[in-house]
């Protein structure tokens, strides 16, 4: 989403991964399936797009202050801005959008 630039996305799936790794390097037979259960599971939250991600993000901080940002888009802002108050207004605006885009 464009002008979105100052908002940056972390992400430690990466040093997740590299944990499970090396525990799975020395994992007994029981404790196989379970890590490379997580590994798979980590590779699929570490593969979806940053818009998802901010997304969900919005969702997460609007359902904290109880809001519902596609019925409640001004409260959403609000919300999203206390949670980050150095957002600028404009990007607010836009996660608050792009949450109920990928909401529908």
């Amino acid at each position: 989403m464009p002008g979105l630039g100052a908002v940056v996305v972390l992400r430690d799936s990466a040093a997740v991964a590299d944990a499970v790794a090396e525990a799975l390097a020395t994992a007994s037979d029981a404790e196989r399936p379970g890590l490379e259960r997580a590994a798979a599971l980590i590779a699929e939250r570490a593969a979806r797009p940053e818009h998802e991600v901010r997304a969900e993000w919005v969702r997460g901080v609007c359902a904290d202050a109880g809001v519902d940002p596609v019925a409640q888009e001004l409260h959403a802002i609000r919300a999203v801005r206390k949670a980050a108050p150095a957002l600028r207004l404009v990007d607010a605006v836009q996660l608050v959008r792009e949450a109920r885009e990928t909401a529908a």
